[in-house]
């Protein structure tokens, strides 16, 4: 087992910031930072920006150039072994004469899986690896999650008062949280694949769903990268007239059942939609399909702006990976309308979460929660509203 040194500890962590920069550009590559150090010093660095263009560790070599030759590469993911849309890093790193390579954490894609390491290693490459790991997987639950159970990462944005209400009664909304609020959810649009909502939302509030950020507001060089837009229509009642068609922004994909696929296609396609059906399972569409569909279209992160029924359905079926939740400093009353949709009667039926984070976001505070780990899966099937 290797013991690493706190230089190891710190230059990994430094090669964790860079890949942070990628949150909102990678998309559906992993977010991936490289350090080259060579007699303590850092002689080269890099990070992953957009798919298609040089991995981290290509830049990291191109800006050390021959003083790469006996230097330690941190990488905080395993260097890939195969031609994708650039060729391999790991044989990159082996040529530069790089003596040493430290990887926060093995490659979870099924096409490197430990291929990349064992290359180097029979380069004559000194190998080390699980250095950070946690913090390298924090960074691409998404990528993690598709390559090693097949479904993307979901995360479900919530507002609420602090009596937990999202709505009066009479389906009104806006505003429940402040400016603040408002601005931080819209980063969190800019790192998702896409954003996902029923069509209750859709026909309740003609949403845009699309990212309002300037480059400058996420601190990206080039083009911000627009999240596709998801709408789960079973009855096939989403109009092309809706302002998803008609604002900026990513693609639309709409989910429907079978009966109804042929009813909506045409008008949909036309307006520019790609529509498919999906399974339905106990008169709703499955979402473990729509959520394999998704990944096999290489999502990584699904953002959920949706109403209680289908917030509720994915939190009972397991599905729901993270939730971020924004509370604000009044009351909406005891008519007004809750955050999940759940029926549940006993104690022993409560879904645990744990929460990860509390912090303030201007006047209100967001709270990010996980399944706790005991087990917050849920009893129940995987269908939804649509």
């Amino acid at each position: 087992m290797t013991v690493f040194t706190a230089q190891d500890h710190a230059l990994m962590g430094r090669a964790l910031r860079l890949a942070a920069r990628g949150l909102y550009t990678t998309d559906p590559n992993p977010r991936v930072g490289c350090v080259l150090v060579r007699d303590g010093q850092v002689v080269g660095e890099g990070f992953h920006a957009r798919a298609g263009e040089p991995h981290a560790e290509v830049l990291a070599l191109r800006a050390a150039g021959e003083a790469a030759r006996g230097a330690t590469a941190y990488v905080t993911l395993e260097p890939c072994s195969h031609h994708g849309r650039t060729p391999p890093c790991a044989d990159a790193l082996a040529a530069a004469g790089v003596a040493r390579v430290v990887a926060a954490m093995v490659d979870p894609n099924p096409r490197v899986a430990g291929r990349g390491l064992a290359r180097l290693r029979a380069a004559g490459v000194q190998v080390d690896s699980g250095l950070l790991a946690a913090e390298a997987r924090d960074l691409n639950p998404g990528f993690v999650q598709r390559m090693e159970r097949g479904r993307p990462w979901v995360r479900v944005k919530l507002a609420a008062s602090l009596d937990g209400r999202t709505a009066m009664a009479n389906g009104e909304s806006r505003w429940i949280t402040g400016e603040a609020a408002r601005a931080d959810v819209q980063r969190l649009r800019a790192r998702a694949s896409v954003v996902l909502t029923a069509m209750g939302t859709v026909a309740a509030d003609d949403p845009r769903l699309n990212l309002r950020l300037t480059p400058a507001d996420l601190g990206i060089d080039g083009p911000v990268r627009q999240p596709a837009r998801v709408i789960l229509d079973r009855q096939g009642q989403l109009a092309p007239g809706a302002r998803l068609f008609t604002a900026p922004g990513g693609p639309v994909w709409v989910f429907t059942a079978e009966e109804a696929l042929e009813r909506q296609r045409a008008a949909l396609e036309t307006a520019g939609a790609r529509v498919d059906a999906v399974p339905v399972r106990d008169g709703h569409l499955d979402l473990t399909a729509v959520l394999q569909a998704l990944a096999a279209r290489e999502v990584n992160e699904v953002h959920l702006e949706a109403g209680p029924t289908l917030a509720g359905a994915l939190l009972q079926a397991g599905l729901m990976d993270e939730c971020v939740l924004y509370l604000a400093p009044h009351l909406m009353g005891t008519q007004a309308r809750g955050l999940f949709r759940l029926p549940l009667q006993d104690m022993a039926e409560r879904i645990p979460l744990e929460i990860r984070e509390v912090r303030p976001v201007g006047r209100d505070w967001r709270l990010t929660l996980q399944a706790a780990p005991q087990g917050g899966s849920g009893p129940g099937g995987m269908s939804g509203p649509g």
